[in-house]
């Protein structure tokens, strides 16, 4: 399993924000520590034990805008530049947790620290990490990551291989890595006591997870994925993830009693939308893309029999349509993952401040629901609504948010980032002024 992300994100513009644990070091340790250990269990050959991959090695989080080469990415991919001391302190000390637990399996950054490389730095790859910290694993690629290191593919090989990477993930290239890593050990290039020690750290994996033994999954397990105990758990984690930033007139948690609610925005009623990227495709899409609840059909289910709800995407409702007592706004955006959804501007459309004043037209209460993979620049929309909720990205169990919505759960999450009052706060340390809501803040029901 390539997890957990143990990147500590300083600039919330990066595609990859919400893959993380937050901005804080220890929050990130304990967060990626807990998933870790839960993927390996107490015993990796355990048939439901996985092996666990920590990534991305070294310093993801912490890039600069405008400094990667890929495509049109601005941060993803980038220059962490930072001194050793920061960077040990801020990045690396996430991993320090698992590799004392055991950790067998670390992948490599896409990313650079002051210019150099992951793939190719040796320093980090093979002094550092297995050297100081004594990681006894293998250190796997990331997608094609070694070919980033130059235009000569064979001598991108060479470089990797040498610098402590030990899998290569070459999809498409894997013949032409085969020979080239042939060739490089013919040539000299590539000790074979370097390919023997790639070779030993891949296979002590392999034989802590018993793969030797019993190689593929047991049929018997199959039915449980996905299952009534796993959306359980789906749900109570989003339960416990949502974030309360604004809680005026008692707009929140609705009562069961309510006459009409009245709920817009494309978000409500589509699993694509509320799921974000990485779902079942890289850049995930709108619409019916897995099986799951929406949040508007959890809605139904936990509001009271006699409660009316009433959908309508644009808030047009029909004409004539007796005022509200509750409308709820959900803002979306369309699923990314990765480079591709690095964002300069945080601000939200015009159409999201119109969607919430027609609400406001309609309904005696507004709460507003965010379904964002990163804080989005809400200070001047923030007086329109009684309440303001962070869902971020909920996935398949949509009901999770309902049950919060009504009560049936409290409002416990906290920010894992600051959230900004302005584009001039990003990234983090950028500005002096405090923002919108520190991280840490979260109102209770």
């Amino acid at each position: 399993m390539y997890a957990p992300v143990l990147a500590v994100a300083q600039d919330v513009r990066w595609g990859r924000n919400y893959e993380g644990y937050g901005q804080d070091p220890a929050l990130v340790a304990e967060l990626g520590t807990a998933l870790f250990k839960g993927l390996q269990g107490d015993d990796l050959s355990d048939p439901l034990s996985m092996l666990a991959t920590p990534k991305h090695f070294l310093g993801d989080g912490g890039t600069s805008w405008g400094s990667s080469s890929t495509l049109d990415y601005k941060l993803d991919q980038g220059d962490t530049r930072l001194t050793e001391a920061a960077l040990r302190e801020v990045h690396l000390a996430p991993y320090l947790p698992s590799i004392k637990a055991g950790a067998l399996s670390i992948m490599v950054s896409f990313s650079s620290w002051n210019g150099a490389k992951l793939h190719g730095h040796k320093t980090l790859l093979t002094d550092v990490l297995k050297g100081e910290l004594g990681f006894e694993g293998f250190l796997v690629s990331d997608w094609g990551g070694i070919y980033q290191l130059g235009e000569d593919r064979y001598a991108a090989v060479v470089r990797s291989i040498h610098a402590g990477v030990d899998m290569n993930m070459v999809p498409f290239e894997f013949a032409q890595f085969i020979e080239d890593l042939t060739r490089a050990v013919g040539n000299g290039d590539i000790p074979l006591a370097r390919v023997d020690d790639a070779v030993r750290r891949i296979l002590r994996a392999k034989f802590a997870l018993g793969l030797f033994e019993r190689p593929f999954p047991e049929a018997r397990w199959e039915t449980q994925v996905g299952g009534a105990a796993h959306r359980g758990l789906a749900r109570q984690a989003v339960q416990q993830s949502l974030v309360l930033l604004k809680n005026e007139n008692a707009a929140l948690p609705l009562t069961k009693d309510t006459a009409r609610i009245l709920v817009a925005g494309n978000g409500a009623d589509n699993i694509g939308l509320q799921a974000g990227g990485w779902t079942v495709t890289w850049q995930g899409k709108p619409g019916p893309t897995t099986i799951g609840t929406t949040i508007l059909a959890g809605i139904r289910a936990v509001a009271g029999g006699g409660t009316e709800v009433l959908y309508s995407a644009k808030a047009d409702f029909p004409a004539g349509t007796v005022l509200a007592d509750v409308g709820i706004v959900f803002l979306s955006e369309k699923p990314y993952a990765e480079g591709l959804g690095d964002r300069a501007d945080l601000a939200l459309s015009p159409d999201a401040e119109a969607l919430i004043r027609r609400m406001n037209g309609q309904a005696r209460k507004t709460v507003v629901v965010m379904l964002f993979g990163r804080p989005r620049l809400i200070t001047d929309l923030l007086a329109l609504a009684d309440g303001w909720v962070a869902a971020w990205l909920p996935g398949s169990e949509g009901q999770g948010v309902a049950d919060v919505l009504f009560g049936e759960a409290p409002f416990s999450g906290k920010l894992p980032v600051a959230w900004p009052a302005s584009g001039d706060q990003v990234p983090r340390g950028a500005s002096a002024v405090p923002p919108l809501f520190a991280a840490g803040f979260g109102l209770s029901t």
